[in-house]
């Protein structure tokens, strides 16, 4: 479980890790960029963030918290959840800061941030696998390419060969809440546009607003945009 194989850096934040692989340390966190700590923001260590589509992202959201959630409390339902989402009431921030954040600084310091959309890693799985690999430090040689070893990563790394695996299909992890977690919850669909089965098109449009309000306004781009932009008719 890959949960089990790199650490979390709430859970180890003044604590001295347990790195399985000293040559290359791994540590994941959900954390703002603000909210990074000095000792990751001014050393040496690189930065890969990927981001996905609000919508998708909430849809997401939604069904593993819904998995997470005690007996003893009542489910919420998506149009509330939604309602929340959209006023920027989440665990770690409204999504766009926790997005801009990212995104500004990687314009900033383009060697230490790698910022990547989940759409563009699917769309093209073996670009960004070689693109990660250069920015780590570590470029697969000619002879790795040949040898078909990107592709293996990328038939190892992808959805229907991790949610397959026996470990994540029984295993179990402790330790969100007090709860045990099911190795499996965490691999739903991992589907692009998967909110189209769940959205109503009024909130889709909703959530569309935000995101052009506040990321593309910003110069984000409009990838995630369901809307298209009206082009204004060329005069004769």
């Amino acid at each position: 479980m890959p949960h089990e194989c790199v650490p979390a850096l709430h859970r180890i934040f003044g604590k001295k890790p347990d790195i399985r692989e000293p040559g290359l340390p791994l540590i994941a966190t959900h954390s703002p960029y603000a909210s990074l700590p000095k000792s990751v923001l001014h050393s040496d260590c690189k930065i890969v963030y990927i981001c996905r589509d609000p919508k998708d992202a909430f849809i997401s959201l939604f069904h593993f918290r819904a998995k997470l959630r005690p007996q003893e409390i009542e489910p919420i339902s998506l149009e509330a959840a939604f309602d929340l989402y959209c006023e920027g009431k989440s665990d770690f921030g409204p999504f766009w800061d926790h997005i801009l954040g990212y995104w500004r600084a990687s314009l900033e310091r383009p060697g230490k941030i790698l910022f990547l959309k989940y759409e563009d890693m699917m769309k093209d799985t073996t670009f960004y696998v070689k693109k990660l690999s250069e920015f780590m430090g570590y470029p697969f040689s000619l002879e790795e390419e040949k040898e078909g070893v990107v592709q293996k990563i990328v038939e190892l790394c992808s959805f229907e060969f991790m949610s397959n695996l026996e470990v994540n299909k029984n295993g179990m992890l402790f330790g969100i809440r007090n709860h045990q977690v099911r190795n499996k919850d965490f691999f739903r669909r991992g589907k692009v546009g998967d909110w189209r089965d769940h959205l109503t098109p009024e909130m889709a449009e909703r959530l569309d607003k935000i995101i052009e309000q506040k990321l593309t306004a910003s110069g984000f781009g409009r990838d995630w945009l369901n809307v298209k932009p009206v082009l204004e008719e060329q005069q004769v």
